[in-house]
């Protein structure tokens, strides 16, 4: 069966989107080579770091490889592009110079600016034909974190929260298990697996006692993917300035790692307790209230290849992410309950005019089981 080229980049786009949970902190990617009428001889994507990337596992399945001529006088589409330098793989431009593509069709160039640009000229200069940018938009949605982590240096930050209809999250007391239903917990546990990083904040650690992270036979997918996904567990961050998480909490327990970031220098013994219960004990700079400055611990995490950021907090913690204007996407999940006016509310914001409101775009709304999720884009100027 014959494609078009765009049916083709749609095709790759789909491949790509199959590592979503898997190859951080690499982006997703996908390929595919195509005979000159549109026939597929071969597909692949980016499945894991340190695994093959997606035109290496196209090629492959082409028969491309060690000699193979399944690619020769083809052409590759491929998302992103094809890398022109050495990690724990090859660079991809060079693969497919050795199989001897015709051409080269990409859906976006690679975003870090040091190296963009290079893979396509490389491939330019080896007398293969270049074209693209194809289907771009939709590419770079593929990655929006790893796009920001390599123009920035941030990682994409979204924040989680549960509310009532009437806009509350939790009781006065802090009670707030459960305001949602299954349906909406499983769809969290797949928001979590493609995160890097789940932040959260002490008192939230105090008051839920939550374990913060992905446990696949609760997650929305089959059971076989679910473990693909849970096998590497996002960083757990606690933001605590001053060392207030219990020695006993869950978080810090089980195969995930946990970040404790506090403002206290002082080798203190809650430091030390802290320590011996298996978390990694981080001092960042305060900010002019005395807490964790949140940007530089958005720097941090970059710097430690977050390329996407979950904050599932209280709405204090929350709250400050969000007025400071690190918060790229808000997702909501809604129940048809009424928590009452004395519950806690979604966002603790110092919002007192309407000309003070902060703007969001809302770009989904969907039933998850009995529940609506709600994602929205915030458009606070940075």
């Amino acid at each position: 069966m014959a494609f078009t080229p765009r049916e083709l980049m749609v095709r790759a786009i789909q491949l790509a989107e199959r590592g979503v949970y898997t190859t951080m902190p690499n982006p997703r990617v996908g390929c595919v080579i195509a005979d000159s009428e549109g026939k597929i001889v071969g597909e692949g994507w980016h499945k894991r770091a340190g695994e093959g990337h997606a035109e290496v596992e196209a090629l492959k399945d082409a028969g491309a490889l060690d000699g193979g001529k399944g690619a020769a006088g083809n052409i590759a589409y491929v998302t992103l592009e094809p890398c022109s330098h050495s990690g724990k793989t090859g660079p991809c431009a060079d693969a497919l110079i050795a199989a001897g593509v015709a051409k080269v069709v990409f859906g976006m160039e690679d975003p870090n600016p040091s190296v963009s640009g290079n893979g396509l000229q490389k491939l330019r200069d080896a007398g293969i034909e270049v074209e693209g940018p194809l289907l771009e938009e939709s590419c770079r949605a593929l990655n929006p974190g790893f796009i920001k982590r390599m123009t920035l240096g941030l990682p994409l930050v979204r924040t989680k929260s549960a509310m009532s209809i009437d806009g509350r999250t939790a009781m006065a007391s802090g009670e707030s298990k459960w305001v949602t239903g299954p349906a909406a917990r499983a769809d969290v546990q797949n928001l979590r697996a493609r995160s890097c990083a789940i932040v959260t904040g002490v008192d939230t650690v105090r008051d839920d006692n939550p374990n913060m992270n992905v446990r696949p036979e609760e997650m929305a997918l089959p059971e076989a993917d679910a473990a693909a996904a849970a096998a590497k567990q996002p960083l757990r961050v606690i933001v605590d300035s001053t060392l207030r998480t219990p020695a006993k909490a869950f978080i810090l327990q089980g195969d995930a790692p946990t970040l404790v970031v506090t403002t206290d220098a002082a080798d203190s013994e809650r430091r030390v307790r802290l320590e011996k219960a298996g978390a990694e004990v981080l001092v960042l700079p305060a900010d002019k209230a005395g807490r964790v400055h949140l940007g530089e611990l958005l720097k941090e995490l970059a710097r430690r290849e977050c390329n996407e950021v979950l904050i599932e907090s209280g709405a204090t913690l929350s709250g400050a992410f969000m007025y400071q204007g690190h918060v790229d996407e808000i997702i909501v999940y809604m129940a048809p309950k009424i928590l009452g006016s004395s519950a806690r509310p979604l966002f603790e914001l110092p919002i007192e005019r309407m000309g003070s409101m902060l703007p969001i775009t809302i770009t989904d709304m969907r039933a998850v089981g009995h529940d609506w999720r709600i994602t929205a884009t915030t458009d606070i100027e940075r």
